[in-house]
């Protein structure tokens, strides 16, 4: 019996696979498609990370550890995964805007960063402006800067998590679907797949959009799938907007929903920017429609981007769908499935989880191995959801 099965090799479950793998432990993965893939979550080329956590000061712990993961990982593997080049957080004090759950956005990542001592300056308009000319402040808006934020390369991040896992023995099942999780008669679980069946001590389920429907129950009634969109524009100055000269940055110009957005660097495909929408949701992955028109992209350009960003043009290139797997409050679900305490579930990250995912797995990997669950995951509980 193998001591443990990852179902889902995103963002958290490639982290998760390694790290049980480097513990010593005998694991196996398995994915529906080839990670890493534009299927699910994981993927756009680039990502956010930040250590400042506007969200709430429990996440701070995953943001931090995981940055230390990520150039453990770069060392071992070669890759260039987390540059930091700086992020941005743009917004009226005192606006009252929600963003991933959390009201006074600007004002608590303020309070994350002085809690932990994370390197950070607050600008008013006019010195952003001189400083970074791109971004066309209005005067009554401020910016909180977090010179060790930046960017993740999600593709490069879950192919060096493989890599590493199966450098230290984990073994892999990509294009092979879990169809159910039984409790083997033996104690442990027993994973039926498309192609075989496998069982061991404990599974640890990272399947984010597929979660709901693999698990039923208390999972189905708790998650929603969301399709969101993300942009590439092209500046006709692309140095301007290297990530030298231009930060990640997330904007927020109104206190409503959908009055926010976020963008990075051009990295030689051009200004990516998106919002983030709650509107159109389906019941499985397979239900999101994945085209992304013209129109969409230049709709969120126009919403966004114009009249802020100077120098970027509407001029788009293309487009890419990704799915959010969402839960009350946009809050993370890290936990035993109350049906089948065997299994750990990793899911919803809610949007928001990808620069935490090293250290989420390090953590749930240790708990199942243990027995024992880290500290830092007890705020992420489901039964204190």
């Amino acid at each position: 019996m193998t001591d443990l099965i990852v179902v889902g090799l995103g963002a958290a479950g490639s982290a998760t696979l390694r790290a049980a793998a480097v513990r010593g432990a005998s694991v196996v993965g398995i994915d529906r498609h080839h990670p890493p893939h534009e299927h699910g979550s994981s993927h756009g080329l680039t990502r956010i990370t930040r250590q400042a956590i506007g969200e709430g000061l429990d996440y701070a712990p995953l943001a931090l550890r995981s940055h230390e993961i990520w150039r453990e990982l770069e060392a071992e593997t070669g890759e260039s995964l987390l540059r930091q080049i700086g992020l941005m957080l743009i917004s009226r004090p005192r606006l009252g805007g929600v963003h991933h759950g959390a009201k006074d956005f600007l004002e608590r990542t303020l309070e994350a960063a002085e809690t932990f001592a994370i390197a950070h300056e607050v600008f008013d308009a006019a010195a952003v402006r001189a400083r970074w000319p791109q971004f066309s402040l209005a005067d009554d808006e401020a910016a909180f800067f977090e010179p060790g934020a930046g960017l993740l390369h999600p593709e490069r991040c879950i192919a060096a998590q493989l890599q590493a896992a199966r450098k230290a023995g984990a073994a892999i099942h990509a294009g092979e679907s879990v169809l159910g999780l039984e409790i083997a008669p033996g104690g442990g679980v027993r994973v039926v797949t498309d192609q075989r069946a496998l069982e061991a001590g404990r599974v640890i389920v990272c399947a984010g959009a597929w979660t709901g429907g693999l698990l039923g129950g208390w999972w189905a009634k708790q998650l929603r799938i969301y399709r969101q969109a993300m942009h590439w524009f092209a500046p006709p100055d692309s140095a301007a907007f290297a990530g030298d000269r231009f930060p990640a940055f997330i904007w927020m110009h109104g206190a409503g929903p959908s009055e926010w957005f976020y963008g990075l660097p051009d990295e030689g495909q051009g200004v990516k920017i998106a919002d983030e929408r709650f509107i159109v949701t389906a019941a499985t992955p397979e239900g999101i429609d994945r085209a992304v028109s013209r129109a969409e992209a230049l709709a969120c350009h126009a919403a966004h981007a114009q009249g802020r960003i100077a120098g970027l043009p509407p001029t788009w290139l293309r487009s890419s769908a990704c799915l959010y797997t969402q839960a009350p409050g946009s809050r993370f679900l890290i936990g035993p499935d109350p049906e089948r305490p065997e299994v750990l579930v990793v899911s919803a990250c809610s949007g928001h989880g990808f620069k935490h995912a090293p250290a989420i797995g390090e953590a749930v990997a240790a708990w199942a191995l243990s027995g024992t669950r880290p500290k830092i995951l007890a705020p992420f509980a489901p039964d204190a959801a």
